[in-house]
C-alpha cells in the first residue's frame, strides 16, 4: 500500500491516478475527506490527516510501503520560513514513528541554490528529510507547465499573455505535471538506500514565446507574450495580497538570470515526454 498526501492537487493526484492504473493500492492522506470522495469511489483508503498533525500523521504513514510528499505550497512565507520549518519538525516525528518502507518528496528545480528565494523553502526540505533513518528520495521537479492555466483566459481573450519570464525567448526547465506523477508512482515501486535525487524535465525548454505560440495554435488565432516589468512586481504583488514577495521576485529573478537550474544541468536530468504544444492544448480543451 502507497501513501500519497497532496491528492488533492495536482501532483499527488497524478501520483495516485498512475498508481491505481497499475493496480496498486493508494491510502489518500488528506485534510479534507469531502474533497476526496472522489478518490474514495476510485478505492481509495482515505486517512484524515493535517500537516502539523504528529498523531494522525503517524497513522496516516504507518504500514506504508512507500509514502509520497508534498509539502503544501506557500507563496507568501514569513522571512525564514517558519511556517515550512514547523511543519518539517512534525513530519520527521511521524516518519520515524511509522517507518514506511521509503519516502518520495516532491522538491523543486533549483532547491540547491544557494542565493535565498521561494524555492529556498524545498531546500530547508530536502536538508532536514536527508537525515531520516528510512530511505530518501526527492524528485526535483521543472517549472509546471500547468502554471499557464492562469494564461488561458487572456490568451483567449485579448491575445496577448503577460510574463515574468523574461526575456521572452529565455528558455527554462519545464515540465507537465502528468510526467511528474508517472514518475512519482515508478520510483514508489523502486528499492533503493539511503539518499537519491532524481531531476525531472522536459524534453526541451521552453521560453514565454513558445508558450504564446502554444496557445496560437491551440486556440487558432494569433497571441502573442509580453513582458511584465521588472520594476512593476513587487507593487503588483502586494495589491495581490502578498505580504512578503521578495522570495518570489527572487525565485523569477533566479530563473530568469540561470541560476535557478537543475544541479546535474539539461544533460544529467530525467526527460517527461510531454511537450508544451500538449500541455497547452489540454489546459485549453480543460478550460
Amino acid at each position: 500500500m502507497f501513501a500519497v498526501t497532496g491528492m488533492t492537487g495536482k501532483v499527488g493526484a497524478a501520483v495516485a491516478d498512475h498508481l491505481l492504473k497499475d493496480g496498486a493500492k493508494v491510502r489518500a492522506v488528506v485534510r479534507n475527506p469531502e474533497k476526496a470522495a472522489g478518490w474514495k469511489e476510485r478505492g481509495c483508503e482515505l486517512a484524515v490527516a493535517d500537516m502539523n498533525d504528529t498523531i494522525a500523521l503517524t497513522l496516516a504513514f504507518g504500514g506504508a510501503e512507500a509514502v509520497f510528499l508534498v509539502i503544501p505550497p506557500l507563496f507568501d512565507p514569513a522571512s525564514g520560513f517558519p511556517e515550512v520549518k514547523g511543519m518539517l519538525a512534525t513530519l520527521k516525528t511521524a516518519l520515524e514513528a511509522a517507518r514506511p518502507g521509503k519516502l518520495i518528496c516532491l522538491s523543486t528545480v533549483g532547491a540547491q541554490a544557494t542565493q535565498p528565494n521561494l524555492l529556498s523553502q524545498l531546500g530547508i526540505v530536502e536538508k532536514e528529510l536527508s537525515t531520516l533513518s528510512i530511505p530518501v528520495a526527492f524528485l526535483r521537479a521543472a517549472w509546471f507547465m500547468e502554471n499557464a492555466a492562469w494564461d488561458v483566459a487572456p490568451a483567449r481573450e485579448s491575445g496577448v499573455i503577460s510574463s515574468f519570464l523574461q526575456p521572452l525567448d529565455h528558455a527554462v526547465p519545464m515540465i507537465a505535471v502528468d510526467d511528474i506523477g508517472l514518475l512519482g508512482a515508478k520510483m514508489l515501486r523502486e528499492d533503493w538506500q539511503g539518499l537519491r535525487v532524481a531531476e525531472l524535465e522536459a524534453q526541451e525548454r521552453v521560453s514565454p514565446i513558445m508558450i504564446a505560440a502554444a496557445f496560437a495554435k491551440a486556440l487558432g488565432k494569433p497571441v502573442t507574450a509580453e513582458v511584465v516589468p521588472r520594476e512593476s512586481w513587487e507593487e503588483l504583488f502586494r495589491a495581490q495580497g502578498m505580504k512578503n514577495p521578495e522570495p518570489r521576485i527572487r525565485m523569477l529573478e533566479g530563473f530568469n538570470d540561470g541560476w535557478i537550474d537543475f544541479e546535474g544541468g539539461r544533460e544529467k536530468s530525467l526527460k517527461g515526454a510531454t511537450n508544451i504544444e500538449t500541455a497547452i492544448r489540454r489546459l485549453v480543451a480543460g478550460a
